[in-house]
């Protein structure tokens, strides 16, 4: 494929992303980002984790996941614990609370995605599931 074409295709993902991760900021109403989501959505799943397995996992640094960390703890969406056998050792668990403000989340990105998606012809919807399916096999 052409570099040009390439780029292009780049671009325009990107700037579809983009208009996505805009227009879902704009709807969920509750000062989060969608990195405040993909951790509350990566301890519903995986239930208490130590901090630094989340980074390493969403490919966040330590830093960054301190920071998300404190405003999911101080909005009571995530607790910090200790493990019993090691007082040094601290995981982040979701709350329901949390567990609440992800389904919400969630809810608002399919509905923002189905919205998106209605533009498209049957024929489109099938390709584009082509595609992605395409792209997200493993080499």
């Amino acid at each position: 494929m052409e570099e040009q074409t390439i780029f292009n295709l780049i671009h325009k993902m990107d700037k579809f992303t983009n208009k996505m991760i805009i227009q879902w900021n704009k709807s969920f109403n509750e000062d989060l980002g969608v990195s405040h989501v993909l951790v509350l959505g990566h301890l519903k799943q995986n239930g208490k984790s130590r901090p630094s397995d989340i980074a390493k996992i969403l490919g966040l640094t330590p830093p960054t996941l301190s920071y998300l960390s404190e405003k999911l703890v101080a909005k009571k969406l995530a607790v910090r614990l200790m493990d019993e056998s090691d007082r040094r050792i601290i995981y982040l668990g979701i709350t329901d609370k949390g567990a609440d403000i992800l389904k919400r989340a969630q809810l608002e990105g399919q509905r923002l995605r189905t919205n998106l998606l209605d533009k498209l012809t049957e024929q489109e919807r099938e390709q584009l599931a082509n595609l992605y399916s395409k792209l997200n096999k493993e080499d």
